[in-house]
């Protein structure tokens, strides 16, 4: 499916809709799910579930910050896997492997919130950890080179 196609599917599903924005909402955005991941980090000891967590919101930040970059934002309650579909077109093949484990996190992230009866690891929150620096710094490099005028200042 092309970018246009999926656009188009998703206007027309309501799952998405135009948003004006800013470089600096966008790079306020992902200024945020940097400093998540320092606070995912520095709360491992105490918890991985909320740890966990936080890396996950670190990365749905930043598809959110892609997908205002691109001009449109989420529009209804399937906000979080439509941040999710949204990142995997955009990053193609080459990232299919991080999505997929961006959309592993969602869920898993989805179970740790409402059914608080599973447990999480800290070799899982170092995974979700190192996924989601990876994930920034991609989405980072796609924003500044379709905007060769912004530059983030971190």
């Amino acid at each position: 499916m092309t970018f246009n196609n999926f656009i188009e599917k998703y206007k027309k599903q309501n799952l998405i809709k135009e948003q004006s924005s800013n470089f600096q909402g966008i790079e306020t955005i992902i200024a945020r799910a940097h400093e998540e991941i320092r606070i995912a980090q520095a709360n491992i000891s105490i918890d991985e579930g909320t740890s966990f967590t936080i890396a996950y919101t670190s990365m749905l930040h930043a598809g959110r910050a892609l997908m205002l970059a691109k001009g449109f934002r989420p529009n209804n309650g399937y906000q979080h896997k439509t941040v999710v579909d949204f990142t995997a077109m955009v990053l193609g093949t080459k990232f299919k492997t991080l999505t997929q484990h961006f959309d592993k996190m969602r869920r898993k992230r989805n179970l740790f919130i409402y059914e608080l009866s599973i447990s999480i690891s800290e070799t899982e929150v170092n995974n979700a950890l190192e996924s989601a620096a990876t994930f920034i710094a991609a989405i980072k490099n796609i924003i500044e080179k379709e905007n060769p005028q912004f530059k983030f200042k971190f």
